[in-house]
């Protein structure tokens, strides 16, 4: 999974490639926790993926759990940028779980996402 910061509007970009491993996950937590501490929050987080690829095994799954339970409070907004039918899911789902705004963008609407996110931040 590529991670990256868009650092001066405070947004952490996901780029799932292939199934997500729970190695990614560490690798995210890496990149995103000391952002985290030193400014308190996320604006926003973007998954951006035109087809979620899934997860390597259940491991991977159990580790995402754990990754959205520890960071959903520190974040305003989560988007999904894809055309897979997951991101409209996941949207509804984790609307239950999760502090942020959530919403679903078309994968060739990047640039809309994160007007939203940056709206009002």
């Amino acid at each position: 999974m590529k991670i990256s910061i868009d650092k001066e509007h405070a947004i952490a970009i996901l780029e799932p490639e292939e199934r997500l491993t729970k190695e990614d996950f560490d690798k995210a937590v890496k990149e995103i926790d000391p952002f985290i501490e030193a400014h308190g929050k996320l604006n926003g987080v973007i998954i951006e993926t035109e087809k979620f690829p899934g997860w390597e095994d259940f491991a991977a799954l159990s580790r995402h759990f754990v990754f959205v339970k520890n960071h959903h409070k520190k974040i305003r907004k989560l988007a999904f940028v894809t055309n897979s039918v997951v991101g409209t899911f996941a949207e509804k789902v984790s609307s239950h779980f999760v502090e942020a705004e959530i919403r679903t963008f078309p994968y060739d609407e990047m640039d809309a996402a994160r007007e939203w996110i940056v709206e009002k931040a």
